[in-house]
């Protein structure tokens, strides 16, 4: 596997899949691979059976909300405690002022569908309308906002990287429409407290591409892009009480194994 240094020179792209520690063999291909072409030795993987619909969980998913309960999810202003969010018709909603909710579960690098609303009432504007975040690993967040006419800074509309990319382009339907997130998500390496491999995601927001391995420098944070600092494997997935009422439906997950 390359290492951080190694795909920056490359033109920051993040190389993984290769048996190559050093550059990738471009003159000959063969020597980056473990096994021959169409080699009948090489491991088949496994079997899963997909949703009987696109947006619906595959058989290997972990389902974080399924519209009948929140046990999988807990409050992050007091450890431990229940997540105070409200729950109604199928879906989950933001208790404004109750603070994020967090997965009871650690995660690390996962394929991630989660539905979200904002609300069908407009209030506010810019930053202030239909505001939430999904934060992989708590740190690195996809930020979820009303951006359907409503004018805001560019890495802060729905779809972005905060604080780091915006999407390619704006997908949002309009408030009170459901919408969909898909997210791939490799989580960032270190070793001995130093950091090997950095993080990156690709997002589809309603079906459209709006982040297309976007490779990031650290966690996302409001006006400032901290460093990376060495945290476990695996952390919570958080979803973000930003005073808005948006709403979230059918989350599910599947942990994506590093090799």
């Amino acid at each position: 596997m390359k290492t951080f240094g190694t795909a920056l020179t490359a033109g920051a792209i993040l190389w993984t899949g290769y048996i190559a520690t050093g550059p990738i063999n471009f003159e000959n291909p063969d020597a980056n691979y473990a096994w021959k072409v169409h080699d009948p030795q090489r491991p088949i993987p496994p079997t899963v059976t997909p949703g009987p619909q696109n947006h619906l969980p595959p058989s290997d998913a972990v389902i974080l909300f399924d519209g009948k309960d929140l046990s999988a999810w807990q409050g992050t202003k007091q450890p431990n405690q229940p997540a105070p969010w409200k729950l109604e018709n199928g879906y989950i909603e933001v208790l404004p002022g109750s603070g994020d909710i967090q997965t009871k579960q650690a995660f690390g690098s996962c394929q991630l569908h989660i539905e979200w609303a904002a609300p069908e009432l407009v209030q506010g504007k810019d930053q202030g309308r239909g505001n939430s975040g999904v934060f992989l690993m708590g740190l690195y967040e996809i930020q979820i906002l009303d951006s359907y006419q409503n004018p805001t800074y560019a890495d802060g509309m729905a779809g972005a990287v905060y604080s780091q990319n915006p999407p390619l382009v704006n997908a949002c339907r309009q408030p009170g429409q459901w919408q969909t997130y898909d997210i791939i998500f490799h989580a960032p390496q270190f070793k001995d407290g130093k950091l090997t491999r950095p993080a990156d995601v690709t997002v589809l927001h309603n079906g459209v591409l709006v982040q297309d391995h976007w490779i990031l420098t650290g966690p996302t944070a409001w006006q400032k892009r901290p460093p990376y600092s060495p945290h476990p494997d695996k952390l919570p997935l958080s979803l973000q009480d930003h005073g808005n009422p948006v709403r979230f439906r059918n989350i599910w997950l599947r942990p994506l194994t590093e090799e």
